[in-house]
């Protein structure tokens, strides 16, 4: 299903509203449509609506964190996704992306770890959760809750222990090691 002329023209006064940074009513409403197009199953609608959202922002966060909620899979790491995609605009997610780091689905914990990695330094809150997720069965997890660690800088510092195990015996060691740099404050290493 293609989005109609009408529906194109509602995506652009939205757009236009959230950069005058409108709020109240016509943006929740806007929000609730847009999160209602994140649920499609078209992909054309609902990465519209992504790109949407993302463009939205702060204000598109509660609807985006009650969808993390989902009984869904799909829906939740599309949630999540799209809150990685805000960066630090989605930092008010950051208590629950840190809880869909325990997501029985292996796509909402790789979202919600690349989400809280988009975040940075907001997203201290989740330090527990993401040294948690070192451990996940999933490579691609353990990489991005490391990454996210690096992102969070100095702060992650109570998590150097466990990216320094991390290091010994994972894969993901270049991850791990970036992280710690990052950490630490240390500069990166340019291979050229």
């Amino acid at each position: 299903m293609r989005k109609t002329p009408a529906a194109l023209l509602a995506g652009l006064a939205l757009l236009t509203a959230c950069r005058g940074k409108e709020t109240g009513p016509d943006i929740a409403a806007q929000i609730a449509a847009q999160i209602a197009d994140l649920k499609s199953a078209d992909q054309e609608v609902s990465g519209q609506a992504n790109l949407t959202l993302i463009r939205i922002g702060e204000p598109a966060v509660p609807a985006l964190v009650e969808l993390l909620r989902s009984d869904d899979a799909r829906l939740r790491a599309r949630a999540a996704t799209t809150l990685w995609g805000m960066g630090s605009k989605g930092k008010a997610g950051v208590p629950a992306l840190a809880s869909a780091l325990a997501d029985p689905d292996i796509e909402v914990r790789l979202a919600s770890a690349m989400a809280l990695e988009g975040i940075g330094p907001d997203a201290r809150e989740a330090m527990p959760a993401l040294v948690r997720a070192l451990k996940d069965r999933e490579g691609r997890v353990r990489q991005w809750a490391a990454k996210a660690l690096g992102k969070i800088g100095p702060a992650a510092k109570d998590a150097l222990p466990a990216l320094v195990e991390a290091s010994k015996y994972d894969p993901i060691r270049p991850a791990v090691e970036e992280a710690i740099s990052q950490i630490r404050g240390e500069q990166p290493v340019n291979p050229d």
